[in-house]
């Protein structure tokens, strides 16, 4: 008997992978898979200073994600960039290389998912210079452009979109002031980063601006439109 409640331990243990591999049917699989990958995401990336094994745990999670996104993009009817407005209100938060390599990924997530803001997007990429000055493009005129799209492209970025009731504005107010200098103490920016050029984030500031960062470096098939198991304790309905 307790060899084999041993052996339900350790597989048990391995939760993350093992629901990948046994594929609960329907609605079950959905809501398991995409509850594990937003609560598990953040620990996994927190303890990976190392960019080649950041990336290789990464690129695992991913593969789990894929199966809720996948099978929520057949099934959702709300845009793949959300419903500003209502409790399927989307936006796109970037968190910038030097919080990347600063090992704030956990603590940042940590900090979306506290307020109850539900993760239906995730990846972790290096972009280009091109694609930078793409996702910066509103910027092209200032005379700064230059060396912001050379420091978003120096490493990798965890792009993410984040769902919620005033998800943009909430978002917005928990990353603080562009300038570190400005920002309340208790936001992201004033708790961790000291410089305007060194600000660690990026958040949509408006609703044409998260449908076009989201459309931007998300396909529809990335997004899991899941039911999170807390909603009902964090909406009246």
């Amino acid at each position: 008997m307790f060899a084999n409640a041993a052996r339900l331990t350790r597989v048990q243990s391995r939760g993350f992978s093992t629901v990948a591999k046994t594929q609960p049917s329907g609605l079950l699989r959905k809501c398991v898979v995409a509850g594990v990958a937003a609560g598990a995401v953040g620990t996994a990336l927190y303890l990976n200073s190392n960019k080649n094994t950041e990336s290789n745990l990464v690129s695992k999670f991913t593969n789990n994600f894929a199966i809720a996104t996948v099978e929520a993009a057949e099934t959702s009817s709300v845009p793949h960039y959300g419903a500003a407005g209502t409790q399927k209100e989307r936006t796109f938060i970037a968190i910038k290389p030097d919080g990347v390599n600063r090992g704030l990924i956990a603590d940042i997530i940590a900090r979306f998912e506290k307020k109850g803001f539900k993760l239906v997007g995730l990846k972790l990429v290096h972009p280009t210079e091109d694609f930078a000055a793409e996702h910066y493009d509103d910027l092209k005129a200032r005379p700064f452009f230059p060396a912001l799209v050379k420091y978003f492209a120096s490493g990798p970025v965890v792009a993410m979109v984040w769902e919620g009731k005033d998800v943009i504005l909430t978002g917005r107010k928990l990353i603080g002031a562009t300038n570190p200098a400005d920002a309340a103490v208790g936001t992201i920016r004033g708790d961790y980063c000291i410089i305007m050029g060194r600000n660690i984030i990026h958040g949509s500031d408006g609703a044409d601006s998260a449908k076009h960062e989201i459309s931007l470096w998300f396909k529809e098939n990335e997004i899991a439109d899941w039911e999170s198991a807390v909603h009902k304790w964090t909406y009246e309905k």
